[in-house]
């Protein structure tokens, strides 16, 4: 099992919003390192759900559902898709500028490489952000 951060504007589409529903492709990734992560997403793999914008916090934890298969609203077949599906809610969001405030995280892509939208995270740094979650 690998773990991965997806970020959205929750504007467009939120945590609340991926509730509602049973899976949901996660679209609309056009950066190419963004789609390289996604092309080794697997089902069982999980994914924290990050809002963007004003909130800039991990929010909720997603399940991989499928394997990454071509965007059907797309012409072209390096846009590609996973579904994901609800798995729970984070007892509280874990917000960027408490990242950064963390040595752990400091070589970390969220940190390094702010526009990128799909990223590992590897697994020390999945558990300390499950541990901030709850305090």
């Amino acid at each position: 099992m690998r773990y991965w951060l997806l970020k959205t504007e929750p504007e467009v589409f939120s945590w609340r919003d991926l509730t509602l529903v049973e899976r949901e492709p996660w679209d609309g990734v056009k950066n190419f390192a963004a789609l390289k992560n996604m092309s080794q997403m697997r089902p069982g793999d999980l994914a924290l759900i990050y809002h963007t914008g004003k909130e800039r916090a991990a929010t909720g934890i997603a399940d991989v559902v499928s394997e990454p298969y071509p965007d059907p609203k797309e012409k072209d077949p390096r846009w590609i898709v996973v579904d994901v599906s609800a798995r729970e809610l984070l007892e509280r969001p874990v917000t960027l500028s408490e990242i950064k405030q963390d040595p752990e995280f400091s070589g970390w892509d969220l940190i390094r490489l702010p526009r990128l939208s799909v990223m590992e995270v590897p697994e020390a740094l999945w558990r300390r952000i499950l541990e901030m979650s709850t305090h």
